[in-house]
């Protein structure tokens, strides 16, 4: 299994059986620059995103045409895409589980909203905010958090789920900083593995993760800390 981080949220993820993009902020995303999109896009046939905000839906409508991939998320994000030329969809609420070859996805709860701006000024709510837990046939399992704030039933998710690996957000000001992103991972998980993100894209986040690698240390868990592009490879 691979696991790229695109820069910021989005991810791009191969199994044995599939090709997936999370949360694809490409060409706006400028942790993106310098990175090939064709090569991250290659093959891609599922897209899956945590919430509605820009920054994660990113380039969702035009790799969905582009591609042919399936898009999962909630279920008013869906109907919004579905009206902008989104054709396959898979959709879900809190809770839920899709399967696809080779995966399942399930939407967990995250703290943190989900709307758009229109060109005229109007905020549409788009549902729920959320994480995204992918359990994969032979291969480890991970817990997309998606933006959010600690909150105590992350203990819950980790009971219901055992993520071997995390993708956790730890900019501050929008999601939960380092500091406190550390102390979810060392109260509520037993990750084996876990990766910061959603740090240093803008000049309002935190522009490096090393509060929370600071507050990992002395933990089990392998913290990696790619750089956008960069490969990891998990057994």
């Amino acid at each position: 299994m691979k696991l790229t981080w695109l820069g910021h949220a989005a991810f791009r993820l191969e199994t044995a059986k599939a090709k997936i993009l999370i949360d694809p902020f490409l060409r706006h995303n400028p942790s993106f620059q310098g990175l090939d999109l064709k090569d991250v896009t290659e093959g891609v046939t599922q897209i899956l995103l945590t919430h509605g905000h820009a920054d994660h839906v990113g380039d969702t409508i035009a790799l969905a045409q582009e591609t042919g991939a399936t898009v999962f998320c909630n279920a008013d994000l869906g109907d919004w895409l579905s009206k902008r030329g989104v054709e396959k969809l898979e959709l879900a609420g809190t809770g839920g589980t899709v399967s696809f070859d080779g995966f399942t996805v399930t939407l967990t709860n995250a703290l943190h909203s989900s709307a758009e701006v229109t060109e005229d000024g109007i905020s549409h709510s788009l549902g729920s905010a959320n994480g995204l837990m992918l359990h994969i046939d032979d291969e480890p399992s991970i817990l997309h958090m998606g933006d959010t704030d600690i909150f105590t039933d992350m203990g819950l998710i980790n009971e219901l789920h055992a993520p071997d690996i995390g993708i956790v957000p730890v900019g501050d000001r929008f999601t939960m900083g380092g500091a406190v992103a550390a102390l979810a991972c060392q109260r509520f998980f037993d990750f084996k593995h876990v990766i910061p993100c959603h740090y240093g894209t803008f000049g309002l986040l935190e522009q490096t993760p090393e509060k929370f690698v600071k507050g990992m240390e002395g933990m089990k868990t392998n913290v990696e800390v790619p750089k956008p592009g960069s490969v990891l490879s998990f057994e």
